[in-house]
């Protein structure tokens, strides 16, 4: 065989093998914008992304929610990287229950809202208020900041403290207002109510929490605040950068 033929052939398999090794890098980057993996940014960060899953207030996966993964803007991963640094001094970590939200999965929560359900598993999340009644009292919007990749849903998780206990759907827990070893649990430190408690005690400046759950929430809201995070009055779980804001986004959240 000729020494060209061979060469030739030999950069063939080389084209092929390099091919083999960049797609999989080049499919897992695909998204759209200056959207980000959380994941690829900080493996430090814990994610527990509940709209994925059933332990949610709708009680099954919603819509566009593929994956277990938290998406950002590149601008949020990289000061959220600086808020876990500090954290991480502290013997703590953030948790993140929710970051990027396609404009289906807002979509799929408004029908929700409207089917004339009200089970059990689902009062637990709104015990004072019809799920009807969420949109008008501010506590889900019909158009989310979280579409833009500018704002997420997080808490504070304890590396010192046992967070061994998972959710047991089968369960019936109490109420999101419930004392912490009563309702669902968390995997973090007790901020008063669970995570998307439609109640005025998830309220961030509530006056019905312990001393020991304000001062949980002082805290994540000041690191947060550090690094150019808005807090919503009505939920202590939710922060926003202003910065990064811009159109909302309707790209399903796909495995990394």
């Amino acid at each position: 065989m000729q020494p060209s033929i061979i060469r030739n052939r030999d950069l063939a398999v080389l084209t092929l093998l390099m091919t083999a090794l960049l797609v999989p890098a080049a499919v897992a980057q695909a998204l759209p914008g200056d959207f980000v993996y959380l994941r690829d940014m900080d493996r430090s960060i814990i994610q527990d992304i509940r709209y994925a899953g059933v332990n949610n207030f709708t009680g099954r996966p919603i819509a566009g929610y593929g994956a277990a993964e938290c998406v950002v803007k590149r601008a949020v991963g990289l000061a959220l990287q600086k808020v876990q640094r500090e954290l991480a001094a502290q013997k703590l970590s953030l948790k993140m229950l929710d970051c990027y939200r396609p404009v289906r999965a807002v979509t799929d929560m408004v029908a929700w809202s409207q089917n004339g359900n009200e089970t059990p598993a689902e009062r637990r999340y709104n015990p004072a208020f019809r799920k009807q009644d969420l949109f008008r009292l501010g506590y889900i919007a019909n158009h989310s900041q979280h579409s833009t990749g500018a704002a997420v849903d997080l808490t504070l998780v304890d590396l010192r403290a046992d967070n061994s206990a998972i959710f047991d759907p089968t369960k019936a827990y109490a109420d999101c207002t419930a004392p912490a070893s009563a309702r669902a649990p968390e995997g973090s430190v007790d901020m008063g109510t669970g995570y998307d408690c439609s109640d005025v005690k998830g309220h961030t400046a509530a006056a019905s929490i312990t001393p020991p759950q304000r001062r949980w929430r002082n805290l994540l809201v000041a690191v947060m605040a550090r690094q150019g995070f808005v807090n919503y009055s009505k939920e202590w779980w939710h922060f926003s950068m202003p910065g990064a804001r811009g159109p909302a986004y309707d790209f399903p959240i796909k495995p990394r």
